[in-house]
């Protein structure tokens, strides 16, 4: 690196060839983007910088080039390691030299902290990243006073903020050792801060006087769509995934579990993949970091923990399993899409139930942070559940005007709900928070206006105002969706300070005087029921008739020639599956419900055969991710009562030692060989049956076109039980057909 210290960088004027020139010989680059240069002249004139910028917009570069240019050491603090290495790497990229840049933090041994230590005191390191934990240890607290230090550049400084997206405590801690160390310049940094932790920030940090950099929120190349989180999903992202082939993405889901379980779910559909999360061992974690770095996988499925810092300019889609616990978090994950200025599509999978489960994981932990986060997930939920453009909702939550009607590249604005006209609720609305003498957040409001006796309604007297029921033919749903819109034409207001209090704008008393037209767009409706929607295993309206029918030859023909009835080699249920999802290899044909991997190893082979020539005869576009490959059924209950007929255990003490009814254990076995497994439990019927009684069941079974139950029972009269009729079957199935 040739960038030459400018020292006394107070008394002097910056020039700006000088700038140009250590951009190009440091970094490659010949201008630069935005804000940096105003923010870089800012620092290098000594004064306290606060910086805005979104995640792609160059944020490192501001502190990175000063800190080259300065004499001493910028200390930089951050919350990751992973981050600090990543960071630490990329400087040594651009010198001839490691020791130009250094992390301190709990990974170091004794003689790698030594080298780190020589190499700022002999003026070599330019930039020294540290986590707020290190940073408040005595024994680098007395190193730093001995060091010649250039500036302090706060890195993701909305950690500072209970109301920021990823709180730390050890953060707030920050300004108090500074002072300790030494009164330097500050230059705090976050890609996501509403107007309240921008001023969190500035507070805590004790730079109120600082010079205040804005860029703007809007990312352009971004997609944004909610989903709803249906029983399907992970279906329409393997989809999604296989008709994106070769592209980068990263899948956000908020437990570790699941982490690891969808990663499994995409290898076995053949998707690059590997699982990210901070339960995993270091070196593992790293190793899968680089690997999507690198492109040897395409995809990363991580919890939140993965991306920050992250320099991969190509992320094609994030895609978010579950919606994130405040829209902070939403636009900082969603923004390591596109950082290229290229393709970013972003995908979330949103379900009322997933915050109501975070609301309860909250209990326990202090009032005001259970306030805070409830506050933040209400603010998520209307993102989601809103029809408005996605855009306008979250530039307009991060304190920036979004006057475009149609945005042209979110969901909502390439699929427009009809606006309905809303002039006369909103006065009603206005008319509500004034009677309520705007002390109270939305909830209550709507609750008020509903002419709801819940006990906070009540307690306040409430139902005895001329505006309790006001709105009564109405629901929560569109009254949600009037202030939400109405906030965001600036007719309201929401004090985020006091945890979402409304009040009425002077436009909104003026509107209240003079109404005019204000449309609005009604919520979207996430069907609750849309959670658990069971899969079914052959929707009949889905099947093609034509291969229906050509299946059902085919198994007469099977079955002839196996001297069988046809139900043996497959039930109905199967063929319907195979006609709408056209399985063409004996891997597909397996997952099929009923036919299992004897089955299809069995009979499977003339099957495809015929499956694959329609499929190209007829130029099908097979919808091959309606039923994914899923990880084998593992249920230890099965393999033990496998392994226990195996070793002839009498079926009734076998249920006995299961805690089954002999009930259920008939199902558990009578699902075994309809899969395909052969077992034998002859020893328990020859125990409990008369071989003659044993060989008429098996006779019928043998002559009959169904394996129906009740039909059998009918047939075979009250000389035997229901019992012996499905243990009978159970053999027959298990001999002719497996």
């Amino acid at each position: 690196m040739s960038g030459k210290p400018i020292t006394d960088v107070t008394h002097n004027m910056i020039d700006q060839t000088q700038l140009i020139e250590a951009l190009k010989s440091n970094f490659g680059f010949d201008t630069f983007k935005g804000n940096q240069e105003a923010i870089i002249k800012s620092l290098l004139e000594g004064n306290d910088t606060f910086v805005l910028m979104p995640t792609g917009g160059g944020k490192s570069l501001c502190y990175q080039l000063p800190a080259l240019l300065m004499e001493g050491t910028a200390i930089v603090i951050s919350p990751l390691i992973a981050l600090m290495k990543n960071q630490v790497d990329a400087m040594r990229n651009y010198s001839d030299t490691d020791g130009i840049a250094h992390f301190l933090n709990s990974s170091l041994n004794k003689a790698a902290i030594e080298r780190v230590k020589a190499d700022i005191t002999s003026g070599l390191t330019k930039l020294l990243y540290v986590a707020p934990e290190s940073l408040t240890k005595e024994e680098n607290i007395d190193f730093l006073k001995t060091a010649k230090i250039s500036f302090y550049a706060v890195d993701e400084a909305h950690c500072i903020s209970e109301w920021g997206h990823d709180f730390r405590p050890e953060y707030r801690r920050i300004r108090p050792i500074i002072n300790e160390i030494m009164q330097r310049p500050v230059i705090a940094l976050t890609a996501t801060a509403t107007p309240k932790v921008q001023h969190d920030i500035q507070k805590n940090l004790g730079m109120s006087d600082a010079r205040v950099f804005k860029s703007s929120f809007n990312r352009e190349n971004l997609f944004y769509e909610i989903r709803p989180k249906k029983s399907t999903s992970d279906r329409d992202i393997i989809k999604y995934i296989k008709n994106n082939p070769g592209k980068s993405g990263i899948i956000y889901c908020l437990s570790r579990k699941r982490v690891e379980e969808l990663a499994e779910l995409l290898k076995l559909n053949n998707i690059k993949v590997l699982p990210y999360h901070a339960g995993m061992d270091t070196a593992t974690r790293t190793a899968n970091q680089d690997a999507f770095l690198k492109e040897e996988v395409d995809v990363i499925v991580a919890t939140i923990a993965f991306g920050m810092g992250i320099d991969k300019p190509d992320v094609r889609f994030v895609i978010h399993y579950d919606m994130p616990k405040s829209l902070e978090g939403y636009y900082q994950e969603t923004g390591r899409a596109g950082r290229d200025g290229g393709e970013g599509t972003c995908i979330t999978f949103y379900s009322a139930k997933d915050l109501r489960k975070m609301e309860k994981f909250m209990q326990g932990k202090p009032v005001s942070e259970q306030e805070i986060g409830k506050q933040l997930l209400i603010e998520t939920a209307a993102y989601a559940e809103s029809s408005v453009c996605r855009r306008k909702t979250l530039l307009y939550y991060f304190g920036e005007q979004f006057d475009v009607d149609n945005c042209g590249n979110c969901d909502n604005c390439l699929n427009p709900k009809k606006q309905v006209e809303a002039k006369d609720e909103l006065c009603a609305v206005i008319e509500t928070i004034i009677a309520l003498k705007e002390k109270f957040k939305s909830e209550h409001i709507i609750d008020v206006m509903l002419g709801k006796n819940t006990p906070d309604v009540t307690s306040y007297h409430h139902d005895e105002l001329d505006v309790f029921g006001c709105a009564e033919k109405s629901d929560d749903k569109l009254l949600n969706a009037i202030i939400r819109q109405a906030t965001i034409a600036g007719y309201l207001d929401r004090d985020v300070e006091n945890f979402g209090i409304m009040h009425v704008t002077p436009k909104g008393k003026k509107f209240l005087q003079k109404p005019v037209s204000f449309k609005i767009v009604e919520d979207s409706d996430f069907n609750e029921e849309d959670d658990e929607t069971p899969i079914k295993a052959a929707a009949s309206g889905a099947v093609d008739p034509e291969l229906f029918s050509i299946l059902k030859d085919l198994r007469k023909k099977v079955a002839r020639r196996h001297d069988l009835p046809p139900y043996v080699i497959f039930q109905d249920p199967s063929l319907e599956a195979m006609a709408t999802t056209y399985p063409i290899t004996l891997e597909e044909l397996q997952n099929i419900t009923g036919v299992g991997a004897g089955k299809a190893r069995r009979y499977g082979e003339e099957f495809i055969k015929v499956i694959k020539a329609h499929v190209e005869e007829n130029e099908i576009e097979r919808p091959e991710d309606l039923r994914v490959r899923s990880a084998p059924n593992k249920s230890r209950l099965k393999i033990s009562i496998i392994q226990a007929i195996d070793h002839r255990i009498a079926l009734d003490e076998l249920a006995n030692s299961k805690g089954l009814e002999f009930d259920e254990l008939l199902k558990e076995v009578e699902a075994i060989v309809y899969s395909g497994t052969k077992i034998n439990i002859g020893y328990f019927l020859d125990e409990i049956m008369e071989k003659d009684s044993q060989e008429e069941i098996y006779d019928y079974f043998k002559e009959a076109e169904s394996d129906d139950l009740q039909t059998a029972i009918n047939e075979l009269g009250s000389d035997f039980t229901e019992e012996e009729i499905r243990l009978v079957r159970i053999k027959f199935l298990s001999d002719l057909g497996n």
